[in-house]
């Protein structure tokens, strides 16, 4: 008998990609029951980022029958995510929770690309989008929550 040894790559020549976008199993059994509610349950949850909130980006979903064609589709916890490009340059990486507390509960989404967030966790700014800080972040006021 021979006895083969395989040769293990070093962890540093491996090349670990980032997921695109991820979710808690909190975050993806919400999506579901979602879903079945509104009674659509072969629809993807479209992710994406668009201008607006107190820190000049704001996150948003939306159901969707199916991706567009540029689209990048993401399946895991048996849902279905979409992120356009454009969104994507911004929420690359991220992850998504859902957060149910006495204090309100819903999305959270944790975003590496963020470098200031809203208290409300629903708009954020990117290092892209220069370092002029907003009235709302200096002062922690929030006119997309209203509640800082």
């Amino acid at each position: 008998m021979t006895d083969v040894i395989q040769e293990v790559p070093n962890i540093t020549d491996v090349e670990v990609e980032t997921p695109v976008l991820t979710v808690t199993p909190a975050a993806a059994a919400k999506i579901q029951e979602l879903m079945q509610q509104r009674n659509i349950p072969d629809h993807a949850l479209r992710v994406f980022v668009s201008g607006g909130g107190c820190s000049g980006l704001q996150y948003g979903m939306a159901f969707e029958a199916a991706p567009q064609e540029f689209d990048t589709l993401v399946e895991t916890d048996g849902v279905r995510l979409v992120v356009d490009p454009t969104s994507l340059m911004y929420i690359g990486g991220a992850n998504s929770d859902f957060v149910d507390s006495l204090m309100g509960g819903g999305f959270r989404i944790d975003n590496p690309n963020a470098v200031s967030s809203c208290g409300c966790g629903h708009s954020f700014r990117t290092k892209d989008q220069g370092t002029a800080d907003s009235e709302a972040e200096s002062t922690g006021g929030c006119s997309t929550c209203g509640s800082h």
